[in-house]
This record gives C-alpha cells, sequence and structure tokens, in this order.
C-alpha cells in the first residue's frame, strides 16, 4: 500500500516491542502493528503528529511497513489536550473501519491544528461533532423540522434520532428554542446559549450512535476538573 497522509488516534503496547496502533487516513480508520515501538517509531506513534504512512496487510490487523513525521507536532495541553483525546476517541467508536473519510479527516487535521493554536474550544468541537454526524449519514437540519417546515425562533423543538427536530407545544426537559437552533445553523456562537444547547444538542445526536458506553475522555476530563478537597 502507498504513503499516505496520517494520524495515531491511540496506541498501546503489543507483545514484547511493537505496539498496536489506531491509524486515522483519508481511506478510514484502521489497526495496524508497529514493530520497534520502543525506539524512534514509538515516539511519532503518538496523537497529532502529522505522518506519512504505509501499511501491508490484507486482514483486518495490518502491519506498519513505513512511519515519517510531515509536519510539526500539534503541541495540545490542558483542556485543548483532553478535546484532542475527545475527537479521536469519538472517530475510533464511531468510524466504521476502513471506510473512506477524506472530508472528515482534513476537517479533523484542520480541527487539530486549531487547537494547537489556542483558538477556542467549544466551537471546534461543536463543528467537529456536526462535521463527523453528517458525514456517517446521521446529521439533520438545524433550520429545518421534520416535516420540512422553517424552524421558528419562538417555536420549541425536540430531538429524535430518526426523525430530526420535531416541533412540540411546550417546554419539557432537553428541548431546544427556535432561536438556539438558528444560531447553530449560523454557527453564530455569540448569541445568548447558543454553545451551551449546541452542546446538549450533540450530545443526544451522539448518543444513539455510541452503544451505550460512556466516553472515557469525556469522564476522564471531568474528574479532573472536579475540585480537590482536602
Amino acid at each position: 500500500m502507498s504513503a499516505q497522509a496520517a494520524y495515531v488516534l491511540h496506541s498501546r503496547a503489543y507483545r514484547e516491542s511493537s505496539a498496536l496502533v489506531d491509524i486515522f487516513t483519508p481511506a478510514g480508520r484502521s489497526r495496524a502493528v508497529l514493530r520497534g515501538a520502543r525506539g524512534r517509531a514509538g515516539t511519532l506513534a503518538r496523537p497529532f503528529i502529522p505522518l506519512e504512512i504505509a501499511l501491508r496487510g490484507r486482514g483486518e490487523l495490518k502491519t506498519v511497513s513505513h512511519l515519517e513525521a510531515v509536519g510539526i507536532p500539534n503541541l495540545l495541553s490542558g483542556e485543548a489536550l483532553f478535546s484532542g483525546l475527545y475527537l479521536n476517541e469519538l472517530l475510533i467508536r464511531l468510524l466504521p473501519a476502513e471506510d473512506p473519510q477524506p472530508a472528515v479527516f482534513e476537517h479533523y487535521a484542520m480541527t487539530v491544528l486549531a487547537l494547537a493554536q489556542g483558538r477556542a474550544i467549544e466551537p471546534l468541537l461543536r463543528s467537529f461533532e456536526w462535521r463527523l454526524l453528517d458525514q456517517l449519514g446521521y446529521g439533520f437540519a438545524l433550520d429545518h423540522d421534520c416535516q420540512g417546515q422553517p424552524v421558528a425562533a419562538s417555536g420549541i423543538y425536540r430531538l429524535e434520532a430518526e426523525r430530526g427536530l420535531v416541533p412540540i407545544g411546550h417546554l419539557q426537559p432537553g428541548v431546544f428554542h427556535g432561536a438556539e437552533l438558528l444560531s447553530m445553523a449560523e454557527a453564530d456562537w455569540s448569541a445568548p446559549g447558543a454553545l451551551a444547547a449546541a452542546k446538549r444538542l450533540m450530545r443526544q445526536a451522539l448518543a444513539p450512535h455510541l452503544g451505550g458506553r460512556p466516553l472515557v475522555s469525556r469522564e476522564l476530563f471531568m474528574t479532573l476538573k472536579e475540585p480537590t478537597r482536602d
């Protein structure tokens, strides 16, 4: 297989001196054995480093035959680091193996770079979640309801995974105001409540596709954010 752009999503020790790596390329997500992981190759097989990689093998588990850094590592720390790990976990959990996703790959590379540059985290995450859902066929309109009617700023809507936005006549837990949805549709994060509503909406939209298992990166981040007690 010819070399292609790649990122390592996750790596763990495998046998004596190898690593088992989850790799993301424009050709999709794949898993491969990286031999000699205790040497130079192991220093490259870390998340957020732009790589050039070649794999060999026809089964589900490939072998890395070429690995080279091709750009400046994206150095993430603090909330940006946990956000990057969250993106990686989403890709591992949601992307079918070896399903080409060049648009998602490009957006991932741009998002990781933006995180490394210190840009506002929440808009980056919401944009990536939305793009990922849409590319996987799980997307829905934000400015029209499930009946094809324009979302009304004064309306109240509920998200149903199989249908999209369903208009309802009264407030209840977990619903969204039309004005919030219209702000999301325009990516107008300056609107009051738009980012918080987008976070709730994306959690609801992602939940059916995560199989009921919590995201490790999210739980770890919340644990570390909890105030310490003497």
